[in-house]
């Protein structure tokens, strides 16, 4: 029995709990590239947040929005650290607390704060709709998620808020870009068959990652791979509609949106990928690089997989040399290769190789 995602690679580009997601894709059979586009660059000794929480504790605003549990519980503590932890509770005793998603509402229940309102799409849009467009008057606290631009903050001082924006943390890009390019280029060239996505900024360090290291060929290489044969799962519809903004509209996530549902709708999603079917008298069941073989487990490699897995969706009707040198390899590529992988495989496959069958001067076909 193949495990969901034997035979398929996957790439991660998270840096915060990726080990976790890659072990979750591991014990489901998955082989992983993990290739960090991102890095959580932490503020916490910095004049900037120390200035907010000095702020708020001067003058505690009417309302806090917080945008990540991660931003809440670094803050308090780093106000922990300076001893200002007591006087940062006491200040936002009395406030209104919104919070952008569960996520951030645990946090805040963890530091003693009770949340009024929670987004229910977990996006900023929603706050900044909820809180509306007329702020004259109001003081508002903004723990901002890892954003280099305030963008929220911005938006509720136009609506006329008096508004503290309280940095915690920064999204940059990785001090090593090597695993990132690799990834970049496994993606590019097919060697992925998905990747995923746990935050919208790694899509777009993802894509300034494949110009700087390629300009606007590989990033097209890319673009091209995600709309085609690597598919590309997000964490949430924010991730999603970053990608689309990326010109990659295939929206897939989770319906709740978390790391193990991600990993469980990815498997579900490459589970369509799955061939079992007869070869030779035998069953068989084709997914990824895996072949099941009457209990008999082989690793292919990535080009005998699509070869085999084209003359399996064939359904015993032949299959040109031609094509089969043109989708699985590219265009212009000499048909000999095909011979080559052709008897490499039935070799592989014993005596049930011998339903790979050459049709002379037409191409291949899977007997019966």
């Amino acid at each position: 029995m193949l495990a969901p995602l034997a035979g398929f690679t996957v790439g991660v580009t998270a840096d915060r709990r990726a080990d976790e997601q890659v072990e979750l894709l591991r014990r489901r059979g998955a082989e992983v590239v993990h290739g960090p586009v991102i890095r959580t660059l932490a503020l916490t000794d910095g004049a900037a947040l120390a200035a907010a929480t000095e702020a708020v504790v001067a003058d505690p605003p009417d309302t806090l929005v917080a945008l990540t549990g991660v931003g809440v519980r670094s803050w308090f503590e780093a106000a922990d650290g300076h001893d200002r932890g007591d006087a940062l509770r006491a200040a936002l005793a009395g406030t209104t607390v919104i919070a952008r998603g569960p996520k951030a509402a645990g946090a805040l229940a963890t530091v003693g704060l009770d949340t009024t309102w929670r987004a229910p799409d977990e996006s900023s849009a929603e706050v900044a709709v909820h809180l509306g467009t007329a702020l004259g008057g109001r003081r508002i606290a903004v723990q901002r998620d890892g954003a280099a631009e305030p963008h929220l903050a911005r938006e509720l001082a136009r609506a006329g808020a008096d508004v503290i924006d309280v940095p915690v943390y920064r999204w940059v890009l990785p001090d090593d870009l090597q695993p990132a390019r690799s990834l970049v280029s496994a993606l590019a060239d097919g060697g992925l068959d998905a990747v995923t996505f746990t935050s919208a900024a790694a899509i777009s360090n993802l894509f300034a990652i494949a110009a700087e290291a390629g300009g606007d060929a590989l990033v097209g290489a890319v673009r091209a791979a995600l709309l085609g044969p690597v598919l590309p799962i997000c964490v949430g519809p924010v991730s999603a509609a970053r990608l689309a903004a990326h010109g990659v509209d295939r929206r897939v996530h989770p319906a709740r949106w978390r790391l193990g549902p991600m990993v469980r709708c990815l498997a579900e999603h490459l589970s369509v990928r799955r061939r079992t079917v007869r070869i030779g008298g035998r069953d068989a069941v084709v997914q990824g690089t895996s072949l099941a073989l009457d209990g008999l487990l082989l690793d292919l490699s990535r080009r005998e997989a699509q070869v085999l897995t084209a003359l399996v969706d064939a359904g015993g009707a032949v299959v040109p040399k031609e094509r089969l040198a043109r989708t699985v390899w590219d265009a212009g590529t000499d048909p000999h290769v095909v011979e080559v992988t052709v008897a490499r495989l039935r070799r592989r496959m014993g005596p049930a190789g011998a339903a790979l069958q050459t049709v002379p001067r037409r191409g291949y076909r899977i007997a019966g």
